[in-house]
């Protein structure tokens, strides 16, 4: 699976690959928090989850069948399971789990506060520098992210729900950390398609009661849940492999703070839902503490 060609600098500005990969994941994942909703609607929290990535695993174990990377050492593969176990199985089922209580503005907030766990954790384990500047731009990002939050209405409360959605943003930041080493050695798009292989198996047992609930699921829902496979998944867990790639753990991270305003986008204009004068002062300060981080002399 090792390869010279999987060994790249990390950026200090965005090449149109890396600006490509960032764009489609925060797009992609975006809409993903809707298309959740919809899918709760007929299917279990990790009953979605499996169908989930039992859409988008498929493809990948096909892939790495293809293009035959070969088998990882032991201790790149426990990084690769990190991936399958924490950032798609337990991640997935956690963010379900808490979004049956939690609202959509409420959940942004709390699963935003992986960019901060992240940029810590990288500072400590991979001796990454995240300076003053980039602070007051997560700082400023995560503001706006609790304004779009309020703006949505019922408030931000501590509850299962909401320990539940913090418990996922927790699996992707020590997920990020762990796995970014490997893109040394391996190829972005296979890291990513071992993730969602491992993570599928291991949300297989859910398959079964899974397959029960598509029979009696609406048409809404089983879009929900081929979207879900598709989009998110499989596309965007590849492009979020190739940007984490290409710029350091905490930078990539914090471009996650683009997906609640870009949500919010999304829901204006294929929805019709017209954000709040507080949620669009919030999506504002998101982006700028994006671009703040992100701004080079």
């Amino acid at each position: 699976m090792s390869t010279a060609a999987a060994c790249r600098p990390e950026r200090t500005s965005l090449d149109m690959v890396t600006a490509t990969a960032v764009v489609v994941t925060i797009l992609s994942w975006a809409s993903a928090f809707p298309a959740i909703r919809a899918g709760l609607h007929d299917f279990g929290p990790v009953e979605l989850g499996a169908l989930r990535f039992a859409i988008a695993g498929v493809p990948a174990a096909v892939f790495l069948l293809l293009t035959r990377p070969g088998w990882p050492s032991l201790p790149d593969f426990l990084r690769l399971a990190t991936g399958g176990v924490l950032f798609v199985a337990l991640y997935t089922a956690l963010l379900n789990m808490g979004e049956k209580t939690v609202s959509a503005g409420a959940a942004s907030f709390i699963i935003n506060t992986n960019p901060i766990i992240t940029a810590g954790l990288a500072m400590m384990v991979l001796g990454e520098r995240f300076g003053a500047r980039a602070w007051a731009g997560t700082a400023l990002s995560f503001l706006g992210i609790g304004l779009i939050a309020l703006g949505e209405g019922g408030g931000l409360s501590i509850d299962t729900g909401a320990l539940l959605i913090l418990g996922a943003a927790l699996c992707t930041s020590v997920t990020t950390v762990v796995q970014k080493p490997l893109f040394t050695r391996h190829r972005p798009l296979a890291v990513s398609a071992w993730n969602m292989a491992l993570g599928a198996l291991v949300l297989s047992p859910w398959l079964v009661p899974a397959s029960a609930e598509l029979s009696a699921a609406s048409p809404q829902g089983l879009w929900a849940v081929i979207y879900l496979g598709l989009v998110p998944s499989l596309v965007a867990y590849g492009t979020w492999a190739i940007a984490l790639s290409r710029l350091p753990a905490s930078r990539a991270s914090n471009f996650m703070y683009c997906v609640p305003p870009v949500a919010t986008l999304l829901g204006f204009l294929w929805l019709g839902e017209v954000p709040t004068a507080l949620g669009a002062v919030g999506g504002a300060m998101a982006l700028i503490g994006v671009a703040v981080v992100n701004w080079r002399r």
